[in-house]
């Protein structure tokens, strides 16, 4: 596979991207915005995930093998994610 190479522009607007998500992210926490905060945090955590997934991994321009442990890595930790919260939404002293 040939390397691409991605020029120092696009590094700048990455750079000046995640720096504007994280500003947005620090602004949201003096707002109140009631059950939609914890979306919101989530959706803006997400998508600079995703920046970083996309330039700084070279997921943007990689092979097949590369989303294939990017997807196996997400299942694992959706398994995780899932047994941790089935034990936890399970026990006798949550009063909900």
């Amino acid at each position: 596979m040939a390397e691409t190479l991605a020029s120092s522009r696009s590094y700048y607007l990455v750079f000046f991207a995640l720096l504007a998500l994280t500003f947005v992210t620090i602004g949201l926490t003096f707002l109140h915005l009631g059950r939609w905060h914890t979306p919101i945090a989530l959706l803006i955590a997400f998508s600079k995930a995703l920046i970083v997934a996309l330039f700084f991994m070279h997921l943007r321009h990689g092979n097949r093998l590369y989303w294939l442990a990017l997807g196996s890595g997400l299942l694992w930790l959706g398994i995780l994610m899932t047994l941790t919260l089935s034990d936890f939404l399970t026990r006798d002293w949550l009063s909900y």
